[in-house]
């Protein structure tokens, strides 16, 4: 309890801090009233993410179509077939440094926000229990790890690093861009998304709403985060928003980068046989 106090108190001062508001005492309260956060309930909560050769390695640059719900049972990937977080971003750091140019066309992420990324990462790990590959992988999934990724707003607003739930954190929108992108704003990013917002749920509570404590609960989680909820079939290609979502973070996290994807399901929902419910 006490690293976890410890890491959470850190956070919540890095976050009063970041200068990304007018309102200087609106973001004070805000992050004052979730305090320490989401965090995981279930076994598979892992707080010390300080092992970053904690799986298989680099693993390897290719893309499986994974259909169904999220179990190994239906042959989606053992945690035991993940790779380490250290080989994990560093296989995704050349896509972050140049991921801005093709989102909207701002300056790219610098090699000190790459850092701060990795540090924000991991400080939000700790505080909310959730694996740090977990969030890298959505993280690539949402922005490519891109600091001034633009908000986006269809219905909520979706800022940062992690397009959290209308979180306070951004380094673009409205028009004002900043760069560079405060290390505090980014590591505001990142706990919004990890650990929610005053408004909605970070990666967290997906987890804990994904019902399951194996490995199923990343995906159904990942699946949750993306749309709000799980298809009435149980199957994470259905339901609305992005069929592909919880088959492309299963795939980042055993090595998935550049290669071409396999999954067809957004292209042509029919080949997935996804029902919008």
């Amino acid at each position: 309890m006490v690293h976890k106090a410890i890491v959470a108190s850190l956070l919540l001062g890095t976050a009063i801090a970041v200068p990304t508001s007018s309102n200087r005492d609106a973001v004070s309260k805000a992050v004052s009233k979730r305090a320490v956060g989401e965090i995981v309930t279930s076994t598979i909560a892992r707080f010390d993410n300080s092992n970053g050769a904690d799986g298989i390695g680099a693993g390897a640059d290719s893309y499986t179509l994974y259909l169904g719900d999220g179990s190994v049972g239906a042959g989606w990937p053992d945690q035991t077939t993940w790779v380490s977080f250290d080989d994990m971003f560093a296989a995704n750091k050349a896509t972050m440094l140049s991921s801005c140019t093709n989102l909207g066309g701002e300056a790219n992420t610098s090699e000190d926000e790459v850092q701060a990324i990795h540090d924000g990462i991991e400080a939000a790990a700790a505080a909310s229990g959730v694996d740090h590959r977990f969030i890298l992988a959505v993280l690539m999934q949402e922005s490519k790890g891109c600091v001034r990724v633009g908000t986006t707003n269809f219905g909520v607003r979706n800022p940062g690093l992690l397009q959290d739930h209308d979180g306070l954190a951004t380094c673009n929108e409205g028009g004002v861009v900043q760069n560079p992108c405060p290390s505090a704003t980014i590591a505001q990013m990142i706990l919004e998304g990890v650990a929610g917002t005053a408004t909605g749920d970070g990666l967290a509570n997906t987890i804990n709403q994904a019902g399951t404590s194996d490995v199923s609960a990343f995906y159904r989680g990942a699946r949750i985060y993306n749309s709000g909820s799980i298809s009435s079939t149980g199957n994470l290609e259905s339901n609305v928003a992005t069929h592909c979502y919880a088959s492309d973070v299963a795939n980042r996290l055993t090595g998935w980068v550049n290669s071409a994807s396999a999954c067809t399901c957004d292209s042509d929902p029919a080949s997935c046989g996804v029902v919008l419910n």
